[in-house]
């Protein structure tokens, strides 16, 4: 009596098919079924939106990165310093400021005679987002001044900014600021400064 009274409740507990089992559709199937397709989802996305490259000086020697910084050493060395205006409708305006010794000379501090490029490339580069990046050429109007047009975004972020010019002196001045604002500030770097 006892081995038909077991053998009918195992066949009731049998009775439901495994496919109609909610722990069999959730653990079994669900889940394993979720991941894959989680993961061919990140796969396809990693291809689609690459990583930007970085907007700088680097360079490979064997498997070792190496920064070139000889144009910042040079506009340190030259003691350039300017001075950038964003104006609301988009305009923007560098002043290039020789130091004082120069403009009286007449030539730079590396005995270069003192000349205002006819153009500069300016780069303006998003923290995070690439399709938030602005490239300008900056066109010499007269004396120290500097003209061109950039439309940036009105959402405050923060930007890495960067005049340099690419004719026979090739320095480069930089700064990071939030923008949109209205002047900014290029000194030259301070980390070239001699110990004293």
């Amino acid at each position: 009596m006892a081995s038909k009274l077991n053998s009918s409740n195992f066949k009731h507990q049998d009775a439901q098919p495994w496919y109609k089992n909610y722990m069999v559709v959730i653990f079994v199937i669900g889940m394993p079924t979720f991941v894959v397709l989680a993961c061919l989802g990140l796969v396809y996305y990693s291809f689609i939106v690459r990583d930007t490259v970085v907007r700088d000086d680097w360079y490979m020697d064997g498997k070792t990165l190496y920064q070139d910084v000889s144009r910042d050493k040079l506009a340190h060395d030259l003691d350039l310093h300017g001075k950038l205006h964003f104006a609301p409708d988009g305009q923007v305006t560098f002043y290039l400021n020789y130091p004082e010794q120069s403009i009286q000379s007449g030539k730079l501090l590396n005995g270069a005679p003192l000349t205002y490029p006819d153009s500069l490339a300016l780069s303006i580069s998003h923290a995070t987002d690439i399709h938030r990046d602005r490239d300008a050429t900056l066109v010499h109007q007269q004396a120290n001044r500097y003209t061109t047009h950039v439309d940036l975004d009105d959402t405050k972020a923060k930007y890495y900014l960067q005049v340099s010019n690419d004719g026979a002196l090739n320095w480069r001045l930089r700064d990071v600021a939030l923008l949109p604002r209205e002047d900014l500030t290029f000194n030259p770097l301070k980390s070239f400064d001699e110990p004293q």
